[in-house]
């Protein structure tokens, strides 16, 4: 490989949530582990990898450049995006009139969100859900309605549309959130589902906010369908998210952007962001994306992808060999694994709590599975060299799921 994704980087006292953050936020974050035992970041999704330097050049180039006054988003950051979502999404006819800046998904969604339903509105969002919606969404006063992606007989994640048409007209919903891929299940739609699903959005008049910001972190033999690109209303009522952040580990850096064909709905964003006077651009996160979108950029993304499916093809098997009882989909796009240990609680009578705990003792610093509506569950983070995946199965072999 051209990139390195084998060394173990050592992230302590460099700004880094996931191992300095232990201890930090009950509730939220694993505990530190006991002596002995160094930390394995399992648990917030962000990677283990040095990014591309392509990133890292474009930044230190313009910090060479001793002002960082006011200034605009230029030509080269809209094409990169434009070449981007070409290149890897076979987007067609996308021009800088349709892009604009975020900070961040969440912030996109909450701009969204507040442009068409007013608080205390129902707002329909699939179950599991990302924690990350159900804080934005509820803490700005919203109601979320869930409707629960089903497993099916081959153990695969389905949205249940009967479901979902019946919660929009029961509670009369009009914006719904659509995670795609899904996090956490790792779904990666196909297109007859997103077909199927704007469907049921188009027949109850639904806004529909996708975040896609998982979308380049698509496993091999996958491949990811942009919502906008089923069909033509399809184009005109959604608002896409997507970041680099996700993809090249740039959330420190805060950067995304929607992209919204639509006038009116793009019209209404813009307006409650610009009137707002808090999404502005940073110019070293300009210059971040523009590195990370250069031909570099997507070869270090396709190592990373195939990287990242080795990763996931290991820890399935080992799970699967190791811990009957623990089940779980094998993930298609992004690169965390939901595990459901119901059974295996059950049959040992081990509470998830204690479960997370020999976990977390053992400096396994996975994620508490409740906070995404899953009674129990653990997410887990697989975007660490390889030997860092092995030896975190060989823990969780030896101390957490024993009898």
């Amino acid at each position: 490989m051209t990139y390195d994704f084998t060394t173990i980087m050592d992230r302590h006292g460099k700004d880094a949530v996931a191992v300095d953050g232990l201890g930090n936020e009950p509730g939220f974050a694993p505990q530190p582990p006991k002596d002995g035992f160094d930390v394995i970041p399992m648990w917030i999704a962000d990677m283990n990898f040095a990014t591309v330097p392509t990133i890292t050049d474009a930044i230190i180039e313009r910090a060479k450049h001793p002002a960082f006054g006011y200034f605009r988003a230029t030509d080269e950051y809209y094409d990169a995006i434009i070449n981007w979502q070409k290149t890897r999404n076979g987007v067609k006819g996308l021009t800088a009139e349709a892009i604009g800046y975020e900070n961040g998904v969440l912030g996109g969604l909450i701009s969204a969100l507040t442009c068409f339903a007013q608080p205390g509105d129902g707002v329909l969002v699939h179950q599991p859900t990302y924690v990350g919606f159900t804080n934005s969404i509820e803490s700005n006063g919203f109601r979320i309605v869930h409707t629960p992606l089903k497993r099916d007989e081959e153990g695969v994640w389905r949205m249940d549309f009967e479901d979902m048409d019946r919660k929009l007209r029961e509670n009369n919903i009009h914006v719904a959130v659509f995670c795609s891929p899904h996090n956490p299940c790792g779904r990666v739609w196909e297109r007859w589902e997103i077909e199927k699903a704007m469907e049921v959005y188009r027949s109850n008049d639904c806004v529909v906010i996708a975040d896609e910001i998982w979308s380049d972190l698509i496993l091999e033999g996958h491949r990811h369908i942009p919502t906008q690109s089923v069909s033509q209303d399809a184009r005109d009522r959604t608002i896409a998210l997507y970041a680099p952040s996700k993809t090249f580990n740039l959330a420190g850096l805060v950067g995304s952007y929607h992209i919204i064909y639509n006038k009116t709905l793009r019209d209404r964003v813009t307006a409650h962001s610009a009137k707002a006077i808090y999404n502005e651009m940073n110019v070293l996160s300009m210059h971040a994306l523009i590195g990370a979108y250069k031909p570099e950029g997507q070869k270090w993304l396709d190592e990373l992808r195939h990287v990242l499916t080795g990763n996931v093809d290991y820890a399935a098997e080992f799970i699967r060999l190791r811990f009957p009882g623990v089940t779980f989909s094998k993930p298609q796009g992004t690169y965390m694994l939901f595990l459901d240990c119901s059974q295996w609680c059950r049959e040992h009578d081990v509470t998830l709590d204690e479960l997370l705990r020999r976990a977390w003792g053992v400096g396994v610093a996975v994620q508490d599975g409740r906070q995404f509506k899953a009674p129990c569950a653990i997410r887990m983070n697989l975007a660490l060299p390889l030997s860092r995946v092995e030896e975190a199965m060989s823990r969780l072999s030896r101390y957490v799921f024993t009898d």
